[in-house]
This record gives C-alpha cells, sequence and structure tokens, in this order.
C-alpha cells in the first residue's frame, strides 16, 4: 500500500521547484506518515539547491516540517494518528553523541539527513514514470504533501498552537535558540552578541532575552533587521558598514570584552572581530562556517581562556527544546510570528526569491488554509 502525494522536486543544480506526483511507502514499524501542513524554507535547502552539499538529484527537500500524523508503524509509541507534529533533524540513535543527548553530532549524520535516502539505503519515495526522485531529507522531505518520517525526528506539539508557525522551530530557529540556551548555555546577567540577524539570528536574540542576558548586541547591515532585533531584545545595534573598527564598536558596548559571541552569517572576517570582541574565558560558537570558508584564526589570540565552537541545531535535544520554545510563544516570550511570511505550496520558487533576497527573514510553506 502506498500513499498519493504532491511534491516540489529539485531536478537540477539551482533549478526551478518542479512538482511531480509520487508514491510514498506505507511506513515501515518505526516510522511515520505525516500529512503535512506547514513548512519552513531553510538556508540548507537553498544550499543542496546550488549543491554547495551534495545530497544527490533529483530530490524532494524541505525539513521544516509541521503536520498531522496519518499512519505510525507499529513499533512508534512516541505519537498516534491525529497529533500535531513537528518534523526535525534525523539520527541513527545508536552511537555514542545520539546515546549522550547530543544526536545533532550523530556520528551517522551525513546518512541520516543528506543522502537522500535510509540510513539503511533505501527510498520510500516512487514514480510511475522518470528519475525517482530521493527522498528522506532530514528524515522528512516535507517538500510535499506527505512526508515519511522517523519517530525520532517526529516531535508532537500542543494541538491549541498553530501549525503553520510552529513548523520552523524543526531546525532554524531551533539551532538559533539553542545555540544560546543549550551549546553555550548564556546564563542571566551576561554580555552576548550575535552576528547576522535573520532568522537564526533573531531567534538567538530572542532566547538571549529569555535567558536574562543583560546586554544583548545584534549586527547586522540590514536597518529594518537591526530595528526587529531591537524589538525582540536586543539591547545594542551594530551595523558594521557605519564603522571603522567593527573590534572596536564591540568593544565600546562593554570594555571588558563580550562573554558570548555567536556567529550566523558564515563571514570569515566576523571570527577575526567576534574573537577580538571576546572577554577573558569568551565563548565564540558559530553555526555556518564551512570548510574552505576561509575563516582562519591564530591560536595565540585565545590565549585567556577564549574557546571556539562549532554548533550543529543548537546542540538540541529536538523532542524537548522544541516544546520549551512553544510555551514560551504560548506566554508571548518567543514571538515567531514576528519573523515569518507566508506562502502557498504552489509558490515555492517565489518564495526561494525572497528567502535569498533577503525580502523576507523566514518564509513559510502553507499546504493548507490556516484556520
Amino acid at each position: 500500500m502506498t500513499t498519493s502525494a504532491r511534491a516540489a522536486v529539485l531536478e537540477a543544480l539551482d533549478g526551478p521547484f518542479e512538482f511531480r506526483d509520487i508514491e510514498i511507502e506505507d511506513p515501515r514499524p518505526d516510522e511515520v506518515l505525516v500529512r503535512m501542513v506547514a513548512t519552513g524554507i531553510c538556508a540548507t535547502d537553498a544550499h543542496v539547491r546550488a549543491q554547495r552539499m551534495a545530497t544527490p538529484l533529483p530530490v524532494v527537500l524541505g525539513h521544516e516540517g509541521g503536520g498531522v500524523v496519518e499512519r505510525v508503524g507499529a513499533a512508534v509509541t512516541t505519537v498516534e494518528p491525529g497529533d500535531h507534529v513537528v518534523l526535525s533533524y534525523h539520527s541513527c540513535g545508536r552511537c555514542k553523541p545520539c546515546m549522550s543527548s547530543h544526536a545533532a553530532y550523530c556520528d551517522n549524520v551525513w546518512a541520516a539527513n543528506f543522502a537522500g535516502a535510509r540510513l539503511d539505503g533505501s527510498n520510500g519515495l516512487h514514480v510511475a514514470r522518470g528519475a525517482e526522485p530521493h527522498g528522506h531529507f532530514f528524515g522528512q522531505s516535507s517538500f510535499a504533501t506527505h512526508a515519511l518520517t522517523h519517530q525520532r525526528n517526529t516531535i508532537k506539539v500542543p494541538r491549541d498552537l498553530p501549525l503553520d508557525v510552529m513548523a520552523p522551530l524543526g531546525c532554524g530557529l531551533q539551532t538559533g535558540a539553542g545555540a544560546v540556551l543549550k551549546a553555550l548555555t548564556v546564563p542571566a546577567g551576561a554580555s552576548f552578541a550575535v552576528f547576522g540577524v535573520g532568522a537564526v539570528g533573531l531567534a538567538a536574540v530572542m532566547a538571549a532575552h529569555v535567558a536574562g542576558a543583560t546586554t544583548i548586541v545584534a549586527v547586522d547591515v540590514d536597518a529594518g533587521r537591526l530595528d526587529l532585533a531591537r524589538d525582540l531584545g536586543a539591547t545594542h545595534l551594530v551595523d558594521p558598514g557605519r564603522v571603522e573598527d567593527l573590534t572596536g564598536a564591540l568593544r565600546a558596548v562593554d570594555e571588558r570584552g563580550l562573554e558570548y559571541v555567536l556567529d550566523t552569517s558564515g563571514r570569515a572576517e566576523n571570527l577575526d572581530a567576534g574573537v577580538g570582541a571576546l572577554a577573558p574565558m569568551g565563548r565564540f560558537g558559530f553555526v555556518a562556517f564551512h570548510e574552505g570558508a576561509g575563516a582562519v584564526l591564530d591560536a595565540g589570540r585565545l590565549t585567556l581562556g577564549q574557546s571556539l565552537q562549532g554548533i550543529i541545531q543548537g546542540d538540541a535535544v529536538s523532542s524537548l527544546l522544541i516544546n520549551d520554545l512553544a510555551q514560551l510563544y504560548r506566554a508571548g516570550r518567543f514571538p515567531i510570528d514576528r519573523l515569518l511570511s507566508f506562502y502557498d505550496f504552489a509558490d515555492i520558487n517565489t518564495a526561494f526569491e525572497d528567502a535569498g533576497s533577503g525580502r523576507v527573514t523566514k518564509a513559510v510553506l502553507r499546504f493548507t488554509a490556516p484556520g
């Protein structure tokens, strides 16, 4: 038995998403079939579209899904039909990082999230004619009306909260918030700065505010996003285009230096500026540097106990953090909706253009009308 679905398929490098009818296999014992309600568009989807990440094509992307459970495999105990769920990153569940609550650093992270197949190499997506699209992207491939997921990355959320708002928690917003609350564990009273206030950076601003940081510096060249960062909790704004010495501008906020710095931009120059602004024993976290980015540092600049930390998915245990953030949203303390712009699923190519140009902060595709 299979389920018929409509998917937006990336056929070629930098190509448009093309709609195709697909058939999705019934859930295996540990899998879940989810009817999609909404899914966010994330920079990682764009990186694969440009083949900066070598996920095989054609492929059904999408990894910030929100939907309703339709069917579950015989061994699934965490969700049941009718549950509202947010879909997050996948992991093997067996390696040392997974077993120690650090599944974002799974030994099998590539195979689980980017290989375009299940961990055993099989593919649950099929078509009647033409090349079969790869699936299981981040264990979900949520650019489709239905997604075949694993119970480990299918997170039950409260039914009274809007799924089109909850969906982006599965990756980008989890990454920014988790970087602050779990990976860096920014404490109350701390000083914190974030380079780049797109969706990930703004989530970090909100999380730092929730954590009780008393100095929160937002660094960006976009005046509109800096204004939004101020509304969401930033105490200081810095536009690198308007200062001659970015490190100096950051140290002017706190002469001793900043205790925590997070880079979400991937710009090599921000590593230099951010480390230069660190206080003794300060910590610099980054989520976007990649091999070949040219982000190189003289280790002698870390002699006062400063450290660098690469961060994936905020080091989050998704089943915990996503629900924590959902409750903060309910309480008005994590206003996700301020970041979102909504598009019909049919308009996925327009949504990608708007997200890539910076016209919107976080694009979210809707499969059904809200309500």
